[in-house]
């Protein structure tokens, strides 16, 4: 076999093994072109699909002679020099998951294999005339053909994807310049702390607490990309340890914990999850017992789970005094608020925010609107089961509700349902979605396949519960998105 049929062959590779990690990290999994931070990568990513597509289908066909060969190495020079740029705007911006990272690293080497292949071709090319030689390979010619048209689509998303959240990046920064949508926490400045800063609420938070003037510290794992994420606007620790007993903490936020949907729950999985949601919430309270200067308030992360699962077909709303169930993700939930009530024997006001499923730029909406985007989303496992959600923008707005409350002399309660006014199905959302982007919704989607490869964790998708924030609205908290229809169009929008 020739040097030049192999390099091809291991294109082949590349454009297969590339689609996977597009489809399955960058838009699935990570979300970036709904994920601010992710801008700049977004504009890397364009210009190196562009790229891509040039030499899938240049070399798909043609053999590149004469001075065609060094413009194909001036190609390749460019192409690596923007693969290391994305390894450095990466680690600057988001905490790669393990499969994305491994991903990357083989594309890398089976990258820069089929480039020196290449290269080595290079000066029997350019002995000959200059042109564009015809040259096919069969199959191969014709997958590569289509993996070039393939990354040429992928690269016209990415570059779309990065203008629009440039725009919107310029209008939240006119918003705040002119004060509208600024969330105010307090009159006065305080000091808080912050965990979970670097996934997708938290960092919403961070960035709101910054443009209210509030001096943030962040517990996170990687101190220095939140550093990087933040602008060195915050301070990073990596443990509480790191923080002296001395220092004043007049507020802490809770988000930390992996996420909840994912591998199968093993017991090494629920393992990890309690230890991401029970036991560092234990050590934040364990530093409070240590403090000289004990917070006012800790808001405390927890989610609708508590409530276990409720019966198909019964859609009577669950308040915050609905009793848990013995089932995992309901344990989780009682534990993790349990470890954080703990902090209330030190005088600290401790209140649980059990989230619904949040819509936003980033987190669960992606995926769910990925198959309805491609016109094939309906009802899954029949569609009855009920969807409690809650638009990002009213959750850091009952968040900065709590805050201001707490400030002001008010007592709080020790739990909220962190849900929108309006409930609906799944085949209702599922609709909704498909009336705003334009597509069919009429591809049901049995529930079994779900079951069989998530097992219990397989009831987060295929069960529900009808949850009402009755403590938000009894204090008077006016929701912005309280209906469906209006937090997708506007989500949508952006």
């Amino acid at each position: 076999m020739s040097t030049h049929k192999l390099a091809l062959q291991l294109m082949a590779a590349q454009g297969a093994l590339g689609a996977f990690d597009t489809l399955y990290h960058h838009e699935l999994t990570e979300a970036l072109p709904q994920r601010a931070s992710a801008r700049r990568e977004l504009g890397i990513h364009a210009v190196r699909a562009l790229i891509y597509s040039v030499l899938f289908l240049g070399l798909s066909a043609w053999a590149w002679h004469g001075m065609w060969a060094l413009a194909l190495l001036a190609v390749f020079g460019v192409e690596i020099v923007l693969t290391l740029w994305d390894f450095v705007v990466e680690d600057r911006t988001r905490l790669l998951p393990a499969t994305e990272r491994v991903t990357h690293t083989v594309l890398a080497m089976n990258g820069g294999a089929f480039i020196a292949l290449l290269a080595l071709n290079t000066p029997a090319w350019l002995a000959q005339p200059t042109a564009l030689v015809w040259q096919t390979h069969g199959w191969l010619s014709v997958f590569l053909a289509a993996c070039g048209v393939g990354v040429g689509l992928s690269g016209v998303r990415d570059a779309l994807a990065a203008a629009a959240l440039g725009r919107a990046e310029r209008a939240a920064a006119r918003a705040d310049g002119d004060g509208a949508g600024a969330l105010v926490f307090g009159a006065r400045k305080e000091s808080v702390l912050v965990t979970g800063a670097t996934g997708f609420i938290g960092q919403r938070l961070v960035a709101a607490l910054l443009r209210d003037g509030q001096r943030v510290t962040v517990l996170t794992r990687s101190p220095k990309q939140a550093a990087w994420l933040f602008n060195g606007a915050v301070r990073c620790v990596d443990s509480m340890d790191a923080l002296a007993p001395s220092e004043r903490i007049d507020v802490v936020i809770n988000l930390a914990g992996a996420r909840i949907l994912g591998w199968r729950w093993t017991a090494a999985r629920k393992a990890a999850l309690r230890r991401s949601r029970v036991a560092l919430t234990g050590r934040v309270v364990a530093w409070i017992g240590k403090a000289e200067h004990k917070p006012r308030l800790m808001l405390s992360a927890s989610a609708i789970g508590y409530y276990g699962v409720q019966a198909m077909g019964d859609t009577t709303p669950l308040a915050e005094h609905a009793p848990p169930q013995p089932v995992f993700m309901s344990q989780l939930c009682q534990e993790w608020e349990a470890a954080a009530q703990a902090a209330q024997a030190h005088g600290v006001q401790v209140a649980c925010m059990r989230f619904g499923m949040v819509l936003g730029e980033q987190g669960a909406l992606a995926p769910m609107l990925l198959p309805i985007k491609l016109g094939v989303g309906g009802p899954m496992g029949g569609g009855r089961q009920r969807m409690s959600w809650i638009h990002v923008d009213d959750l850091l707005r009952a968040l900065a509700h709590l805050w201001r409350t707490n400030a002001e002399g008010g007592a709080l309660r020790e739990a909220y349902n962190f849900t929108a006014p309006e409930q609906v199905s799944q085949a209702a959302f599922s609709r909704t979605a498909a009336s705003l982007l334009g597509r069919p919704c009429f591809v049901p989607a049995p529930g079994w396949p779900v079951r069989l490869l998530l097992g219990e964790q397989a009831d987060l998708l295929l069960e529900g519960q009808t949850v009402a924030p009755v403590r938000l609205l009894e204090e008077g908290f006016q929701f912005r998105y309280p209906a469906l229809r209006g937090a997708l169009a506007a989500l949508l929008a952006k």
